[in-house]
Protein backbone atom coordinates (compact mmCIF):
# COMPACT_ATOMS: atom_id res chain seq x y z
CA UNK A 1 0.00 0.00 0.00
CA UNK A 2 1.06 3.31 -0.29
CA UNK A 3 3.05 4.67 2.00
CA UNK A 4 1.30 7.65 4.40
CA UNK A 5 2.79 11.40 3.64
CA UNK A 6 6.41 12.33 5.32
CA UNK A 7 6.48 8.85 7.60
CA UNK A 8 6.57 4.78 6.91
CA UNK A 9 3.61 4.41 9.51
CA UNK A 10 0.00 6.22 10.07
CA UNK A 11 0.67 7.83 13.09
CA UNK A 12 -2.80 9.46 14.03
CA UNK A 13 -2.87 11.79 16.76
CA UNK A 14 -6.46 10.16 18.42
CA UNK A 15 -5.67 8.39 21.68
CA UNK A 16 -6.89 4.86 21.50
CA UNK A 17 -5.98 3.36 24.76
CA UNK A 18 -9.50 4.15 26.97
CA UNK A 19 -7.60 4.38 30.07
CA UNK A 20 -5.43 6.80 29.01
CA UNK A 21 -8.20 8.88 27.30
CA UNK A 22 -9.98 8.59 30.00
CA UNK A 23 -7.18 9.86 32.46
CA UNK A 24 -6.64 12.57 29.95
CA UNK A 25 -10.13 13.85 30.42
CA UNK A 26 -10.42 13.58 33.68
CA UNK A 27 -6.99 16.05 33.72
CA UNK A 28 -8.60 18.20 31.21
CA UNK A 29 -10.96 19.40 33.75
CA UNK A 30 -8.14 20.74 35.85
CA UNK A 31 -6.72 22.41 33.08
CA UNK A 32 -6.73 25.70 31.95
CA UNK A 33 -8.75 25.69 28.40
CA UNK A 34 -10.05 27.66 25.35
CA UNK A 35 -12.42 27.56 23.37
CA UNK A 36 -10.92 27.24 20.09
CA UNK A 37 -12.39 28.35 16.49
CA UNK A 38 -14.18 26.00 14.40
CA UNK A 39 -11.08 25.82 11.82
CA UNK A 40 -8.64 24.74 15.10
CA UNK A 41 -11.57 22.64 15.70
CA UNK A 42 -11.96 21.04 12.49
CA UNK A 43 -7.76 20.93 12.38
CA UNK A 44 -7.64 18.64 15.44
CA UNK A 45 -10.09 16.21 14.14
CA UNK A 46 -8.10 15.78 11.18
CA UNK A 47 -4.72 15.52 13.40
CA UNK A 48 -6.51 12.55 15.49
CA UNK A 49 -7.61 10.84 12.22
CA UNK A 50 -4.26 10.71 10.62
CA UNK A 51 -5.26 12.76 7.69
CA UNK A 52 -2.62 15.40 8.80
CA UNK A 53 0.00 13.19 9.02
CA UNK A 54 2.97 13.27 10.34
CA UNK A 55 2.35 16.58 11.80
CA UNK A 56 2.56 16.31 15.69
CA UNK A 57 -0.13 19.12 16.67
CA UNK A 58 -0.15 23.12 15.47
CA UNK A 59 2.38 24.99 13.65
CA UNK A 60 4.73 27.51 15.29
CA UNK A 61 4.51 31.19 13.73
CA UNK A 62 8.04 30.45 11.38
CA UNK A 63 6.72 27.61 10.19
CA UNK A 64 3.51 28.66 9.03
CA UNK A 65 4.85 31.63 7.49
CA UNK A 66 7.75 28.76 5.49
CA UNK A 67 4.36 27.01 4.37
CA UNK A 68 2.47 29.99 3.42
CA UNK A 69 5.98 31.33 0.99
CA UNK A 70 7.44 27.92 0.23
CA UNK A 71 4.98 25.19 0.88
CA UNK A 72 7.26 23.24 3.12
CA UNK A 73 7.95 23.65 7.40
CA UNK A 74 11.24 24.76 8.26
CA UNK A 75 12.61 20.85 8.81
CA UNK A 76 12.08 20.50 5.26
CA UNK A 77 8.52 18.75 5.15
CA UNK A 78 6.72 19.65 2.20
CA UNK A 79 3.03 20.96 3.24
CA UNK A 80 0.86 23.22 1.47
CA UNK A 81 -1.43 25.28 4.06
CA UNK A 82 -0.71 26.70 8.04
CA UNK A 83 -2.19 24.20 10.87
CA UNK A 84 -2.96 26.43 13.12
CA UNK A 85 -4.48 27.74 16.57
CA UNK A 86 -4.87 31.10 16.26
CA UNK A 87 -7.02 32.94 19.36
CA UNK A 88 -7.64 36.35 20.15
CA UNK A 89 -6.04 36.32 23.03
CA UNK A 90 -3.82 34.23 25.55
CA UNK A 91 -5.19 34.86 28.90
CA UNK A 92 -3.14 33.86 31.57
CA UNK A 93 -1.60 30.70 29.32
CA UNK A 94 2.20 30.28 29.41
CA UNK A 95 5.26 28.65 27.65
CA UNK A 96 5.19 24.71 29.14
CA UNK A 97 1.29 24.60 30.15
CA UNK A 98 -0.58 21.79 29.26
CA UNK A 99 -4.09 23.10 28.39
CA UNK A 100 -7.42 21.75 27.12
CA UNK A 101 -9.14 22.73 23.69
CA UNK A 102 -13.08 23.05 23.85
CA UNK A 103 -15.00 22.39 20.79
CA UNK A 104 -17.24 25.11 19.63
CA UNK A 105 -19.47 23.06 17.59
CA UNK A 106 -20.93 20.35 20.19
CA UNK A 107 -23.64 21.26 23.00
CA UNK A 108 -21.69 21.80 26.21
CA UNK A 109 -18.13 22.57 25.08
CA UNK A 110 -16.78 19.64 25.87
CA UNK A 111 -13.13 19.15 25.69
CA UNK A 112 -11.58 18.00 21.77
CA UNK A 113 -8.04 17.46 22.94
CA UNK A 114 -5.29 18.91 25.26
CA UNK A 115 -2.28 20.44 24.09
CA UNK A 116 1.32 21.78 25.04
CA UNK A 117 2.03 24.87 24.95
CA UNK A 118 5.39 25.03 23.31
CA UNK A 119 5.32 28.78 22.13
CA UNK A 120 2.75 31.69 22.26
CA UNK A 121 3.59 34.11 19.25
CA UNK A 122 1.98 36.99 17.63
CA UNK A 123 1.59 37.28 13.93
CA UNK A 124 2.07 41.19 12.65
CA UNK A 125 -0.79 42.24 10.39
CA UNK A 126 1.78 42.40 7.55
CA UNK A 127 2.24 38.39 8.73
CA UNK A 128 -1.49 37.79 8.56
CA UNK A 129 -1.53 39.20 4.76
CA UNK A 130 1.34 37.07 3.38
CA UNK A 131 -0.45 34.18 4.85
CA UNK A 132 -3.01 35.56 3.11
CA UNK A 133 -1.99 35.99 0.07
CA UNK A 134 0.25 33.38 -0.12
CA UNK A 135 -2.54 30.77 0.70
CA UNK A 136 -5.48 31.85 -0.98
CA UNK A 137 -3.63 33.77 -4.20
CA UNK A 138 -4.41 35.26 -7.08
CA UNK A 139 -7.47 37.07 -5.54
CA UNK A 140 -7.20 36.95 -1.92
CA UNK A 141 -7.32 41.26 -2.01
CA UNK A 142 -11.07 41.01 -3.71
CA UNK A 143 -13.63 41.59 -0.99
CA UNK A 144 -15.85 38.79 -0.23
CA UNK A 145 -13.35 35.35 0.21
CA UNK A 146 -14.99 33.37 2.64
CA UNK A 147 -11.72 31.86 3.11
CA UNK A 148 -9.24 34.69 3.98
CA UNK A 149 -12.36 36.15 5.78
CA UNK A 150 -12.64 32.91 8.08
CA UNK A 151 -8.81 33.41 8.47
CA UNK A 152 -8.50 36.43 9.40
CA UNK A 153 -11.82 36.56 12.25
CA UNK A 154 -10.18 33.63 14.07
CA UNK A 155 -7.26 36.43 16.26
CA UNK A 156 -3.51 36.75 15.25
CA UNK A 157 -2.13 35.00 18.11
CA UNK A 158 -0.62 31.51 17.47
CA UNK A 159 -0.72 28.68 20.38
CA UNK A 160 1.81 26.31 19.26
CA UNK A 161 2.90 22.42 20.07
CA UNK A 162 1.88 18.59 19.92
CA UNK A 163 -1.72 17.54 20.72
CA UNK A 164 -3.36 14.48 21.59
CA UNK A 165 -6.94 14.18 20.58
CA UNK A 166 -9.95 12.96 22.59
CA UNK A 167 -12.72 12.81 20.55
CA UNK A 168 -13.52 14.00 16.82
CA UNK A 169 -16.20 16.40 17.58
CA UNK A 170 -19.96 15.56 16.41
CA UNK A 171 -18.30 13.78 12.75
CA UNK A 172 -18.41 10.49 14.73
CA UNK A 173 -21.69 11.07 16.38
CA UNK A 174 -23.82 12.65 13.55
CA UNK A 175 -22.26 10.31 10.37
CA UNK A 176 -21.91 7.17 12.36
CA UNK A 177 -22.20 5.43 8.97
CA UNK A 178 -20.36 8.01 6.75
CA UNK A 179 -17.35 9.81 8.89
CA UNK A 180 -14.22 7.25 8.67
CA UNK A 181 -10.00 8.09 9.71
CA UNK A 182 -7.70 7.55 7.20
CA UNK A 183 -7.02 4.62 9.79
CA UNK A 184 -10.04 3.11 8.88
CA UNK A 185 -9.66 3.66 5.23
CA UNK A 186 -6.11 2.18 5.09
CA UNK A 187 -7.37 -0.53 7.04
CA UNK A 188 -10.49 -1.71 4.41
CA UNK A 189 -8.67 -0.86 1.24
CA UNK A 190 -5.61 -3.66 2.66
CA UNK A 191 -9.70 -5.98 3.67
CA UNK A 192 -10.80 -5.56 0.32
CA UNK A 193 -7.33 -6.48 -1.49
CA UNK A 194 -7.28 -3.33 -3.47
CA UNK A 195 -3.54 -2.03 -4.17
CA UNK A 196 -4.38 0.88 -6.77
CA UNK A 197 -7.10 3.25 -5.55
CA UNK A 198 -8.57 6.62 -6.61
CA UNK A 199 -10.41 9.08 -4.67
CA UNK A 200 -13.07 11.40 -5.81
CA UNK A 201 -14.00 14.47 -3.55
CA UNK A 202 -17.64 16.07 -3.01
CA UNK A 203 -20.23 17.61 -0.85
CA UNK A 204 -22.87 17.44 -2.92
CA UNK A 205 -24.90 14.22 -4.60
CA UNK A 206 -23.53 13.03 -7.59
CA UNK A 207 -25.19 13.39 -10.87
CA UNK A 208 -24.14 10.98 -13.84
CA UNK A 209 -21.48 13.44 -14.80
CA UNK A 210 -19.73 12.65 -11.28
CA UNK A 211 -20.22 8.80 -11.67
CA UNK A 212 -18.92 8.54 -15.42
CA UNK A 213 -16.47 10.57 -14.03
CA UNK A 214 -15.28 8.22 -11.68
CA UNK A 215 -15.86 5.02 -14.02
CA UNK A 216 -13.36 6.94 -16.80
CA UNK A 217 -10.91 7.17 -13.72
CA UNK A 218 -11.14 3.95 -12.46
CA UNK A 219 -10.81 2.46 -16.35
CA UNK A 220 -8.03 4.92 -17.71
CA UNK A 221 -6.19 4.15 -14.14
CA UNK A 222 -6.89 0.22 -13.80
CA UNK A 223 -8.04 0.77 -10.28
CA UNK A 224 -9.10 -1.91 -8.49
CA UNK A 225 -11.50 0.56 -6.19
CA UNK A 226 -12.38 4.10 -5.44
CA UNK A 227 -13.24 5.79 -2.80
CA UNK A 228 -16.27 8.36 -2.68
CA UNK A 229 -15.13 10.83 0.38
CA UNK A 230 -17.08 13.26 1.54
CA UNK A 231 -16.55 16.10 2.84
CA UNK A 232 -19.06 16.59 6.24
CA UNK A 233 -17.74 20.02 7.64
CA UNK A 234 -20.20 22.99 8.25
CA UNK A 235 -22.84 23.39 5.44
CA UNK A 236 -23.68 26.42 3.22
CA UNK A 237 -27.50 27.20 2.92
CA UNK A 238 -28.99 25.57 0.15
CA UNK A 239 -26.73 22.38 0.39
CA UNK A 240 -28.47 19.29 0.97
CA UNK A 241 -27.82 17.60 4.38
CA UNK A 242 -24.78 14.49 4.77
CA UNK A 243 -27.82 11.88 5.30
CA UNK A 244 -29.52 12.96 2.37
CA UNK A 245 -25.99 12.96 0.17
CA UNK A 246 -24.76 9.45 1.80
CA UNK A 247 -28.32 7.76 0.59
CA UNK A 248 -28.57 9.38 -2.98
CA UNK A 249 -24.60 7.95 -3.17
CA UNK A 250 -25.16 4.74 -1.71
CA UNK A 251 -27.91 3.84 -3.87
CA UNK A 252 -25.77 4.87 -7.08
CA UNK A 253 -23.00 2.88 -6.09
CA UNK A 254 -25.26 0.00 -5.05
CA UNK A 255 -27.34 -0.38 -8.53
CA UNK A 256 -24.29 1.39 -11.02
CA UNK A 257 -20.67 -0.20 -9.89
CA UNK A 258 -19.78 -3.15 -9.51
CA UNK A 259 -19.79 -5.40 -6.50
CA UNK A 260 -16.41 -4.34 -4.00
CA UNK A 261 -15.30 -1.74 -6.56
CA UNK A 262 -16.12 1.66 -4.57
CA UNK A 263 -16.25 2.91 -0.99
CA UNK A 264 -18.48 5.54 0.39
CA UNK A 265 -17.01 7.47 3.02
CA UNK A 266 -16.36 10.95 4.79
CA UNK A 267 -14.41 12.76 6.39
CA UNK A 268 -14.86 16.40 9.13
CA UNK A 269 -12.91 18.88 8.18
CA UNK A 270 -14.58 22.51 6.95
CA UNK A 271 -13.68 23.82 3.51
CA UNK A 272 -10.98 26.55 2.88
CA UNK A 273 -11.71 27.45 -0.66
CA UNK A 274 -8.16 27.73 -0.99
CA UNK A 275 -8.54 26.55 -4.84
CA UNK A 276 -4.89 25.75 -5.61
CA UNK A 277 -3.48 24.93 -2.21
CA UNK A 278 -6.75 23.07 -1.05
CA UNK A 279 -6.24 20.97 -4.03
CA UNK A 280 -2.71 19.92 -3.08
CA UNK A 281 -4.05 19.85 0.81
CA UNK A 282 -6.69 17.40 -0.26
CA UNK A 283 -4.03 15.33 -2.21
CA UNK A 284 -2.23 15.19 1.07
CA UNK A 285 -5.56 13.97 2.46
CA UNK A 286 -6.10 11.19 0.12
CA UNK A 287 -2.27 9.75 0.82
CA UNK A 288 -2.61 9.49 3.94
CA UNK A 289 -5.74 7.26 3.92
CA UNK A 290 -4.28 4.76 1.20
CA UNK A 291 -5.32 6.17 -2.01
CA UNK A 292 -2.72 5.89 -4.77
CA UNK A 293 -4.61 8.59 -7.34
CA UNK A 294 -7.48 11.60 -6.53
CA UNK A 295 -9.67 13.17 -9.15
CA UNK A 296 -8.84 16.59 -9.61
CA UNK A 297 -11.60 18.48 -11.81
CA UNK A 298 -12.37 22.04 -12.52
CA UNK A 299 -12.90 24.83 -10.43
CA UNK A 300 -11.43 22.13 -7.16
CA UNK A 301 -11.75 23.51 -3.95
CA UNK A 302 -12.72 27.13 -5.35
CA UNK A 303 -15.19 30.23 -4.71
CA UNK A 304 -17.01 32.32 -7.44
CA UNK A 305 -14.63 32.78 -9.74
CA UNK A 306 -11.24 33.48 -7.59
CA UNK A 307 -9.47 31.24 -9.39
CA UNK A 308 -9.15 29.83 -13.22
CA UNK A 309 -10.94 27.09 -13.83
CA UNK A 310 -7.61 24.84 -13.62
CA UNK A 311 -5.73 26.69 -11.24
CA UNK A 312 -5.97 23.53 -9.23
CA UNK A 313 -4.70 21.36 -11.56
CA UNK A 314 -1.43 23.28 -12.30
CA UNK A 315 -0.22 23.82 -9.10
CA UNK A 316 1.00 20.39 -9.46
CA UNK A 317 2.77 20.70 -11.86
CA UNK A 318 4.40 23.95 -11.27
CA UNK A 319 4.71 24.48 -7.93
CA UNK A 320 4.90 21.26 -6.29
CA UNK A 321 8.25 19.57 -5.99
CA UNK A 322 8.97 16.11 -7.90
CA UNK A 323 9.01 13.91 -5.21
CA UNK A 324 6.94 15.47 -2.18
CA UNK A 325 3.91 13.15 -3.06
CA UNK A 326 3.90 9.82 -3.93
CA UNK A 327 0.00 10.08 -4.51
CA UNK A 328 -0.74 10.82 -8.26
CA UNK A 329 -2.93 13.62 -10.06
CA UNK A 330 -6.03 12.14 -12.16
CA UNK A 331 -6.98 15.49 -14.15
CA UNK A 332 -10.59 15.91 -15.21
CA UNK A 333 -12.36 18.58 -17.37
CA UNK A 334 -16.27 19.26 -17.14
CA UNK A 335 -18.04 16.13 -17.57
CA UNK A 336 -21.75 16.27 -19.22
CA UNK A 337 -23.74 14.40 -21.94
CA UNK A 338 -23.42 14.64 -25.25
CA UNK A 339 -26.23 14.62 -27.50
CA UNK A 340 -24.36 13.85 -30.43
CA UNK A 341 -22.67 10.03 -28.54
CA UNK A 342 -25.24 9.64 -26.32
CA UNK A 343 -22.93 9.06 -23.30
CA UNK A 344 -20.95 11.61 -20.45
CA UNK A 345 -17.78 12.59 -21.90
CA UNK A 346 -15.42 14.99 -20.93
CA UNK A 347 -16.09 18.40 -22.72
CA UNK A 348 -12.32 18.63 -23.42
CA UNK A 349 -12.33 15.72 -25.45
CA UNK A 350 -15.25 16.49 -27.74
CA UNK A 351 -13.88 19.09 -29.42
CA UNK A 352 -16.45 19.16 -32.11
CA UNK A 353 -19.55 19.75 -30.05
CA UNK A 354 -20.98 23.06 -29.62
CA UNK A 355 -22.63 24.51 -25.85
CA UNK A 356 -25.69 22.78 -27.40
CA UNK A 357 -24.84 19.20 -28.13
CA UNK A 358 -24.26 18.84 -24.18
CA UNK A 359 -27.02 18.40 -21.55
CA UNK A 360 -26.35 21.07 -18.87
CA UNK A 361 -27.97 22.23 -15.99
CA UNK A 362 -27.46 24.95 -13.65
CA UNK A 363 -27.24 23.87 -9.97
CA UNK A 364 -29.94 26.70 -9.42
CA UNK A 365 -32.09 24.92 -11.89
CA UNK A 366 -31.73 21.52 -10.50
CA UNK A 367 -32.43 22.80 -6.96
CA UNK A 368 -35.96 24.21 -8.79
CA UNK A 369 -36.92 20.82 -10.04
CA UNK A 370 -36.61 18.66 -7.56
CA UNK A 371 -38.08 21.16 -5.35
CA UNK A 372 -40.97 20.72 -7.77
CA UNK A 373 -40.79 17.18 -7.70
CA UNK A 374 -39.70 17.02 -11.23
CA UNK A 375 -37.00 14.47 -11.81
CA UNK A 376 -33.67 16.08 -14.01
CA UNK A 377 -33.97 14.07 -17.47
CA UNK A 378 -32.17 11.22 -17.29
CA UNK A 379 -28.88 12.40 -19.05
CA UNK A 380 -28.29 14.35 -16.19
CA UNK A 381 -29.65 11.89 -12.99
CA UNK A 382 -29.77 8.47 -12.33
CA UNK A 383 -33.96 8.29 -11.83
CA UNK A 384 -33.20 6.48 -8.29
CA UNK A 385 -30.74 9.51 -6.93
CA UNK A 386 -33.26 11.89 -8.01
CA UNK A 387 -35.64 10.38 -6.12
CA UNK A 388 -34.04 10.36 -3.01
CA UNK A 389 -33.72 14.01 -3.56
CA UNK A 390 -36.79 14.75 -4.76
CA UNK A 391 -38.66 12.97 -1.49
CA UNK A 392 -35.79 14.85 0.62
CA UNK A 393 -37.32 18.55 -0.38
CA UNK A 394 -40.86 17.52 -0.64
CA UNK A 395 -40.02 16.68 3.23
CA UNK A 396 -38.71 20.10 3.82
CA UNK A 397 -41.90 22.15 2.42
Amino acid sequence: MIKPHGSDELNPLFVYDSAENEALQKEADNLASIMVSSATAANAVMLGAGYFNPLTGYMNKADALSVATDMKTTSGLFWPTPVLNLVEDAGNIKVGDRIALKDPNVDGNPVLAVMDVEAIEEFSDADMALMSEKVYAPSADEDGHPGVEAFNTQGKVCLSGPIKVLNFSYFQTEFPDTFRTAVEIRNEIAERGWKKVVAFQTRNPMHLAHEELCHMAMDRLDCDGLVIHMLLGKLKPGDIPAPVRDSAIRKMVELYFPANSAMVTGYGFDMLYAGPREGVLHAVFRQNMGATHFIIGRDHAGVGDHYGAFDAQTIFKEEVPAGALEIEIFNADHTAYSKKLDKVVMMCEAPDHSKEDFVLLSGTKVREMLGNGIAPPKEFSRPEVAKILMDYYESIK
